[in-house]
Order: structure tokens, then sequence, then C-alpha cells
């Protein structure tokens, strides 16, 4: 059963939540460090060693990569009704993300000239869970800023199997255009990607979902590849008060909880009644839940109910856990959004569930999770996109500023720097001796 906390319990709850940060195991780790030291030495060769010893799929190189004909068969078999509602996801995902294209932008003065020149990253690859993680909504979540932002090359990694398991992951990538596609998964595939083989070029950043030795192995090559975030499990917090209705907020916190058994789901409520009647109501629809073992095991371990006297008291601890997803019931003022500093997507209202913003509403589901949306951002369409400075001086400017810049670079022991500023200076006081 769910455990109820009071203010006093403070110090019990966020070592609750700490216990939850748990690092990929030494073995794991060590695994992965094999792997990927293996399919850089062996390219092809050892991804298909390691498709045959983990997927027990044996290929040869020219099956990894997917003809376009094989993912449109595939996608010919998934549920119309189901590809309709993708459809209308792919619609609203599009239209939010549009709004957060960066252009490049200048200005000048003086005849000096300054900007920032935006432009897409040249490659990206995208992994995509097979087996029972299967989710088409992080495909859409992925790629379609990806290819907002112009990224000209888009690589989609996936365990063999996947297409026949999960036809409407074909769909959804036959629907966004995708034209390169690899059936290989795991730590070896996080390899291809950023180091690159005979058949599958390297790319520039490696974003997507994945099982324990997925996140470990895009930590060890982050650095020769650019990454999107290394998530850990998910968490959902509610804040709500006496009125708002208890069989809402109990649903809310069990589709946190389905998710995985390290899932966090806490609510913040101003009253003991009200706690009482969520907890009593979560062990109501628990027992109707396919993935109701996961789930009670999610609540037994890290879900919560907090009994405080103020929301605004309750955000102050909620700005401190800094939830992946947070959800205010229309009982607390929608003011109180602006005092709600860190999350990485906030839900407002009593039909504002985070199902809407997992797969319908348009905004990005992939949000930092364990705290880190203090420092880090949902993914979207900047994360596809880099940026460089501009910067144009004039023969007049250098020689009106050049002082100030040679004394700041003396002022740190760079002769060299001052040196190369200097020269020209000089160069054009000779000149203008020479003409005089």
């Amino acid at each position: 059963m769910v455990r109820i906390f009071r203010e006093k319990d403070r110090s019990k709850l966020f070592a609750l939540l700490e216990s939850r940060k748990s690092l990929v195991s030494e073995e794991i780790t060590g695994s992965v460090r094999r792997i990927i030291s293996e399919v850089r030495k062996d390219g092809d060769k050892a991804l298909l060693k390691f498709t045959e010893k983990f997927d027990r799929i044996k290929m040869t190189a020219r099956q990894l990569r997917v003809p376009e004909r094989t993912l449109q068969a595939a996608a010919a078999k998934a549920d119309p009704v189901l590809l309709r509602d993708l459809e209308k996801a792919i619609f609203n995902i599009h239209a939010y993300h549009a709004r957060q294209m960066q252009k490049s932008w200048e200005f000048s003065k003086r005849g000096v000239v300054l900007g920032q020149r935006v432009l897409p990253l040249d490659s990206v690859g995208v992994y995509v869970p097979g087996g029972s993680a299967a989710y088409p909504s992080s495909v859409l979540m992925n790629v379609i800023p990806a290819k907002i932002a112009g990224v000209p090359r888009i690589v989609v990694v996936t365990p063999p199997g996947t297409f026949q398991q999960h036809p409407i992951i074909a769909a959804a990538l036959h629907e966004l255009k995708a034209t390169e596609v690899y059936t290989v998964g795991g730590a070896q595939a996080v390899a291809a990607l950023a180091y690159g083989t005979e058949t599958i070029p390297r790319v520039d950043k490696i974003v997507g979902p994945g099982n324990a030795w997925v996140a470990a192995a895009k930590r060890e090559v982050f650095g020769q590849v650019d990454i999107d975030m290394i998530a850990g499990p998910s968490e959902v917090v509610i804040l709500a008060t006496a009125t708002s209705n208890p069989r809402f907020i109990a649903a809310d916190m069990l589709s946190q909880a389905e998710h995985d058994e390290a899932a966090c789901s806490i609510c913040f409520t101003n009253s003991m009644p009200h706690a009482l009647l969520v907890q009593r109501e979560l062990e109501t629809q628990l027992e109707s839940l396919q993935r109701k073992e996961i789930a009670r095991k999610s609540l037994d371990n890290y879900g919560a109910i907090v009994v405080m006297d103020s929301y605004l008291e309750s955000i102050q601890w909620i700005n401190e856990i800094a939830p992946e997803h947070l959800e205010l019931f229309s009982s607390i003022p929608v003011t109180a959004i602006d005092q709600c500093r860190n999350a990485g997507s906030i839900f407002y209202g009593d039909y504002s569930p985070e199902a809407v913003g997992d797969y319908f509403a348009g905004s990005n589901h992939v949000l930092p999770t364990g705290g880190t949306a203090r420092f880090s951002s949902p993914l979207g369409v900047y994360d596809f996109q880099r940026k460089t400075g501009i910067i144009r001086y004039t023969k007049e400017e250098l020689s009106r500023t050049w002082k100030s810049i040679d004394a700041l670079a003396r002022a740190e022991g760079l002769d060299a720097h001052a040196r190369s500023v200097t020269i020209r200076q000089e160069s054009e006081e000779s000149q203008s001796s020479k003409d005089a």
C-alpha cells in the first residue's frame, strides 16, 4: 500500500527519492564497454555476432539495412484505426515543435557585423526499442523535431523482429518518411551509431529510449557523439486539495506506476481524509490493471501521498524534487504555475492527465528525470540544431579597439594572442608612414 507522509517526514521522503537514482551496475558498464570496443574494432562482424548472441538471430551484413519495400509491407499490417490516431498525433506534435525553430541572426555597428548562424545537425541516430518496450509515440517524439530542424540524415536502429511484433512502429516510420533503418539493437547499435561500421555510417547525435545497456552505452559514447539524455525511471508529482477528485488522482498515479517498478508517483494534498480516499482508490483501481504487479511494486517502493498544510509549501518541496511530470489540479490557482520552476512538463486542470502529453497534445514526452529538470529541458527542435558565432571586424574598428584587446590578452599571459592584434596595427602604422 502506498505510504502517507506528513511534513515532519520530509527527510524520509527525500531519502526515498534519492534511493531511485541508482547508477547502472558495474557489471553492465563493463559488459557495455567490451561490446563498444569490439564494434569499434570489428564493425559489422561484431554487430552480427552480438545480434546472434543476444537476439538469437543469425544475419548477414546485407540484412542489417531494412529495404523501404520491407518497411512499407510491415507498415501495411498496422491497425488502420490506430494509424489514423497516429496521424492526428503527428499533426499536433509537428504544430507544437514548428514553433521551436530557431533562426540565424546578425546585427551591425560601426561597420562590424556580429551574428549567430543556426544550422541543423548533419546526422542523427534514433534508437527505437523492441520487445515489450515498443512505443510508437517515442518514434514521433524523436523523429519529428529532427525533421523540423532540417537534419538531412536520420538513422533509425531497432532490434530484429520489432516490425513483425509491432507493425505500428513500421507505420510510424513510414509516415515520417524514414528511409535509413537498420535492424540492430542494444549497446552494439549505439556503438555502431557512434563510431560507424562498414554498413552503418556514424552519426553526430544519438537519441531515443532504451534499457540499462542502451543507457550505459549512450553514457560511454558521449563526447564522441552528442546524446539526448541519460533517462532514469519515470515520475509524476500531483498537486491537489481536498476538493480534487480522488479517482482522477489515483488513475494518474497508476498511469505512471505501470511503467516500471522503479517509477515514482507522488500526490501532495492538504487533507488527511482526502489522502485516505486517494489511497483507497489506488487499491481499487490497481486490481483491474493488466500490469498490476509492476504498478503495485512501484507504489509500494516509490509511491507517496504527502499531506501538507499549504499548497505553497508543497510547491517548495516540488521545486526541490524537480519532477519529470507535474500535474496541478484545478483546485490549485492557475497562478501557481509561475511558482513551479522545476518540472519537465506541467499539466494544469482536472482534464489534463499526463497521458495527453505522452501521446497527443503535441509537446514532447522526452523529459528530464530524476531531478534533472532543475537544469535541463524537454527534447525539442533546438536539440537538433547547432549554433556558430559570426564575427566580421573592419580595419577601422580593430584600429579603434586593439589596445583593449592587447591589454586583456597580456593580462592572461597570452602574448601570441596579443601579438595577433598588434601585428596588424603595426602593419597599418608602417604602411601609413610609407604613404606619408
